[in-house]
């Protein structure tokens, strides 16, 4: 059942209202007051069930998850900031000042199951502000970027080794005893493998390696014939994702990475470093005009040209609009027409064109760069540089949040700006409240 704050609450004589000691011209109560929290919480309710008991407020997790994003928090980190300011309560609706959590950080995650992608997208676009979601879309860059799993640099004699201490541990659990363990060796090996790259111990360490492998196979082997019927039912799936680790290849296609990431993929962008990156590519669109990032899509490991047709139809779904143009690098090679969308990249061929086009299309080209760094906001500033949220979905949430994030955190910005240009003229009508002035200059007339 959905959660909702009473709009006229009762007043308490024991608790602090917020506005009463903040002050609300200030950048972040005016940006609460501008997003659209009841039509998007009209639209979230799809997501919730009209019995049971009643769930937290959306405004409340949502201006939370905002604010995460906004100021690249986690989930713990997040509550204790919002217990030590007023304003990010007053951003989530809240009446009176709190001096506890509103919820437990688990109920993020299950918040982000419950809405998934469509939810996210609902709320990226209530991210962009009215006037500039109603306007029509000229121009938009389209860029794809690898953003990298919460994995360790993986390699095969890593993998070999936790599905070792994988098969110790469920052997513990269910009673088992191996004929040899091989723990003592295991150290031994562990340490030969430290020095592999010294010239007179690399014969040592690839020996090394290669028992390890040997063992796994051993020790899983020993584990299967041990284990009953109904045990070896309930670790078939993890059985063999072990013996594919273990007989995958250094040249195989589509190998596993690590065990508890298994949709991980190698990629390689041409970058000097890092020379490989382990994830999933995101495609991201950002309106050339507007500034504000419009779509952003997982792509896995596909090519980066097949990556633009699903971007624009997550733009036209999020804004109802297909932008006139789409301007992309030349690694997007393919298709020039999607739809009602033109794409532009750079040709090498301009002997057809006259002086003007060629211009005209330099300035497209310079102004598509203006995406790198903004690709760049969203790695460092938002949480994309590393995806702790585990799964296909994750990835997709992980990226749809850190857009919601640096969106907001534009708004936040301008706000800023326009306070800053208005106050010299709010200081000089405090200094001389006798004087009438015509035209007021309240921020809420300029937001």
């Amino acid at each position: 059942m959905q959660g909702k704050i009473p709009s006229n609450p009762a007043l308490s004589l024991f608790q602090t209202p917020l506005v009463n000691f903040i002050d609300e011209s200030h950048s972040i109560c005016q940006l609460a007051q501008q997003i659209e929290w009841d039509a998007m919480s009209s639209e979230l309710a799809e997501y919730y069930s009209d019995k049971g008991r009643p769930s937290v407020p959306i405004r409340k997790i949502v201006g939370l998850l905002i604010l995460k994003r906004m100021f690249n928090e986690s989930d713990e980190s997040v509550m204790d900031r919002w217990i030590e300011n007023p304003y990010w309560q007053y951003f989530t609706g809240e009446v009176y000042f709190q001096t506890q959590g509103p919820f437990d950080p688990s109920d993020f995650v299950h918040f982000r199951k419950r809405v998934g992608k469509d939810g996210l997208e609902k709320i990226l676009k209530y991210s962009i502000p009215v006037d500039e979601r109603e306007k029509e879309i000229k121009r938009v860059a389209i860029d794809p970027t690898v953003q990298p799993k919460n994995i360790t640099y993986p390699t095969d004699t890593k993998l070999h080794v936790k599905i070792i201490k994988r098969c110790w541990k469920i052997a513990k659990q269910n009673g088992i005893r191996f004929r040899q363990s091989f723990k003592r060796k295991i150290k031994e090996w562990l340490l030969e493998l430290r020095f592999k790259n010294h010239p007179k111990k690399q014969k040592r360490a690839r020996r090394a390696a290669r028992l390890i492998k040997n063992k796994s196979k051993v020790l899983l082997r020993d584990l299967e014939r041990k284990l009953l019927g109904d045990q070896l039912s309930a670790y078939e799936e993890l059985f063999t994702l072990f013996k594919k680790v273990i007989n995958q290849k250094r040249t195989d296609i589509n190998k596993i990475y690590s065990l508890h990431e298994v949709d991980v993929h190698c990629i390689n962008k041409g970058k000097v470093f890092p020379k490989y990156e382990f994830g999933t590519k995101a495609s991201i669109g950002w309106d050339m005009i507007s500034g504000y990032i419009l779509g952003a899509v997982d792509g896995r490991n596909k090519y980066d040209g097949k990556l633009l047709e699903p971007t624009l139809d997550q733009i036209k779904r999020i804004t109802g609009q297909e932008p006139l143009e789409a301007v992309v690098d030349r690694g997007c090679r393919g298709k020039k027409q999607i739809g009602n969308t033109k794409i532009i990249r750079p040709s090498r061929s301009q002997t057809t064109k006259s002086r003007y086009e060629k211009e005209k299309e330099r300035k497209k080209m310079r102004k598509r760069a203006g995406i790198e760094p903004i690709i760049s906001h969203l790695k460092y500033d938002h949480r994309m540089i590393r995806c702790f949220l585990s799964g296909k979905i994750g990835d997709q949430n992980n990226m749809l949040l850190a857009a919601i994030g640096f969106n907001m955190r534009r708004r936040l910005k301008w706000l800023k700006s326009i306070l800053l240009a208005l106050l010299p003229r709010l200081l000089w009508k405090a200094a001389h409240p006798w004087v009438s002035r015509s035209g007021d200059y309240s921020v809420s007339n300029f937001a």
